[in-house]
């Protein structure tokens, strides 16, 4: 059988669609050399605003006419309600990929690898929580085995991945974030080290501390901040204030000068007036991010956002939405 993968969202759903190839071609399947030529189409969503949920219905639809004898295959951050609609259509669902499914890595160089997977921190916009469930990390023995693994095979750039890589636990010896971090720094290899995503709660001072002592890890720091504003970051329920915000950054610059530090930031969330995005656009300018990653804020159904009115106009939220990407050009 021919496969097609087509992927939406984050690195996570990246790495997990890799892990799909893997699996597919242990079962003797061969990649489609495209879309059209593919008897099995797989679709990895990200359900974490209804946008993306409306462009994969598009997707189906697509497909479904032009390609009728394909089968579809949806799996990735789904909701039920949403299952239980893409079932209706006659579309299966497979769950999420299992860790111990070791990901076709597209590059010999960069390698991908999921530490945990799921969020306790229930953010109000986000689906993650519900379609993903509750943080569960990898033992470490584990983690530190597959990448000694790719070191061997030559891979020169390693990214540990999680919703909030921050709140890394092992299960067996309760090993931590900064301390996993550590461990493989001390591995022999020429290699460097990337982590994605942090949560700005749980940027530790010992995690800070482990990222200016280690050689091989990137100085290269996301933190999403979201708002720049206190009372949309309580709307959030992001944990934290612009006050202690501004403060891991100065910490974190103090002990690592050269650290260059990235951001997400959603406009638009329901009842953000002008004075509070300017709020952000201040903090904008105060922090001097090198990267920043911005969405118009999406209801999605079954988030707590969504019993929030979805009060500023979709003009308004792309107008603001340009604001904040101009100032980083």
């Amino acid at each position: 059988m021919r496969y097609h993968i087509v992927t939406y969202g984050c690195q996570m759903n990246k790495n997990d669609s890799e892990r799909i190839a893997a699996k597919l071609e242990q079962a003797k399947n061969k990649p489609a050399q495209k879309e059209s030529l593919a008897d099995l189409i797989i679709i990895n969503i990200c359900s974490v605003r209804q946008s993306a949920i409306n462009r994969v219905h598009s997707k189906v639809n697509k497909i479904q006419k032009q390609q009728p004898k394909t089968k579809i295959v949806l799996t990735g951050c789904i909701l039920e309600k949403d299952k239980k609609r893409f079932k209706e259509l006659n579309i299966a669902i497979w769950p999420i990929i299992d860790f111990k499914i070791k990901a076709k890595c597209q590059s010999i160089r960069h390698a991908f690898i999921p530490i945990m997977t799921g969020c306790n921190n229930f953010c109000a916009y986000c689906a993650v929580p519900y379609t993903r469930g509750r943080e569960k990390s990898r033992p470490a023995q584990e983690i530190i085995k597959e990448i000694k693994s790719l070191i061997k095979q030559g891979y020169e750039e390693i990214t540990l991945l999680g919703q909030n890589v921050n709140s890394y636990l092992s299960p067996k010896d309760k090993t931590n974030f900064p301390n996993l971090l550590k461990m493989i720094n001390q591995l022999e290899g020429k290699f460097k080290i990337n982590f994605l995503t942090s949560h700005p709660k749980d940027m530790s001072d010992q995690l800070i501390k482990v990222i200016s002592q280690s050689k091989k890890v990137s100085k290269q720091i996301h933190l999403p901040v979201q708002s720049g504003d206190n009372q949309i970051l309580k709307k959030m329920n992001r944990g934290y204030t612009i006050t202690k915000y501004r403060n891991l950054i100065k910490k974190t610059r103090q002990a690592i000068p050269q650290a260059e530090i990235s951001t997400d930031i959603i406009v638009g969330f329901p009842g953000e007036t002008q004075k509070q995005f300017q709020n952000t656009v201040k903090l904008v300018k105060q922090i001097k991010f090198k990267q920043i990653y911005t969405s118009a804020y999406s209801s999605r159904p079954g988030t707590a956002a969504t019993k929030l009115k979805d009060d500023v106009h979709s003009s308004e939220k792309k107008k603001r939405k340009r604001i904040i990407l101009n100032m980083i050009k």
